[in-house]
């Protein structure tokens, strides 16, 4: 009997561990958490703050601009032409049993300029520029090149970062733009040309649907979405793990974050800018 009740005592006494074990590993992932949430918060302060104290020179800003804005350009356009015409693809077909083949403009150009085009430049964004960034400055980290521009003098925040969340600041929009545009162009190839769709009647349904608030919705996201790019991926390459094991997880890492973080925030962005759209045109909310 006293067997028994010594089994009995070691099984309970073996759940409770693995309760316990269990909750001291929440807690641990709550508190990295939180620090690490922390720790991109500060890491964004001390880069906003040099941003409106002193902007670094124009050496330094100009080569960042022409990596992240010219030679991701192409990338960009080709990614946003193909949206165009796989949402013209895959559209016609139920937009013709209908027998509103005409009204597949409107549909294009509006998820295009309002949802596809700025998610999807921003996630080719962040896998090209993101990564990259996070790979060579998790690369300076391990060999120390930061640690020896901070022994020189120079704020390695000020001189490495600040120029790239601005480029990431100013041309991820201006890309996003472009994106849209060869979207634009792709779906109205393909629906024109291709599918035979009247070419006046296209165009004018766009016209209708697709309005000036709608562009500016795409536009106004992409920014949120290249400052987030620029501060997550950064932050990856400053906190790189030693060795070129830590690089390489760095830029996975910082093109993970980057691509949650893009959705998060379309959807807390989309419900704003909902909101606003109904304020400002309340007739309007019927179509969306």
């Amino acid at each position: 009997m006293s067997r028994s009740f010594d089994q009995l005592d070691a099984k309970r006494g073996g759940i409770f561990a693995a309760v316990e074990n269990w909750i001291t590993g929440l807690g641990a992932v709550a508190i990295d958490a939180v620090v690490g949430i922390g720790d991109i918060g500060l890491f964004a302060f001390r880069t906003f703050a040099w941003l409106f104290t002193r902007l670094p020179s124009r050496e330094t800003i100009i080569p960042n601009f022409y990596q992240i804005g010219v030679m991701s350009l192409p990338v960009v356009a080709l990614t946003g032409m193909f949206i165009g015409m796989v949402l013209a693809v895959q559209s016609f077909a139920q937009f013709k049993q209908l027998h509103f083949e005409t009204r597949l403009g409107g549909v294009i150009n509006m998820s295009l300029v309002r949802e596809l085009g700025p998610v999807l430049a921003a996630t080719m964004l962040a896998g090209r520029v993101g990564s990259a960034m996070a790979a060579e400055l998790g690369t300076m980290r391990v060999t120390e090149q930061i640690d020896a521009l901070a022994a020189m003098g120079a704020n390695p925040i000020h001189y490495l970062v600040v120029p790239r969340f601005l480029g990431c600041l100013v041309l991820i929009p201006t890309l996003t733009i472009m994106a849209d545009f060869m979207g634009v162009v792709g779906g109205a190839f393909y629906s024109i040309v291709l599918l035979g769709i009247d070419e006046y009647h296209y165009w004018e349904n766009s016209a209708n649907f697709v309005k000036s608030f709608d562009l500016f919705s795409g536009v106004f996201k992409s920014i949120f979405f290249g400052a987030a790019i620029a501060l997550l991926s950064c932050h990856r390459g400053f906190h790189c793990s030693p060795g070129a094991e830590g690089v390489g997880r760095a830029a996975t890492s910082a093109f993970v974050v980057s691509f949650v973080s893009i959705l998060g925030l379309d959807l807390m962005l989309g419900i704003i800018l909902n909101q606003v759209y109904a304020f400002l045109y309340p007739e309007g909310m019927q179509f969306l």
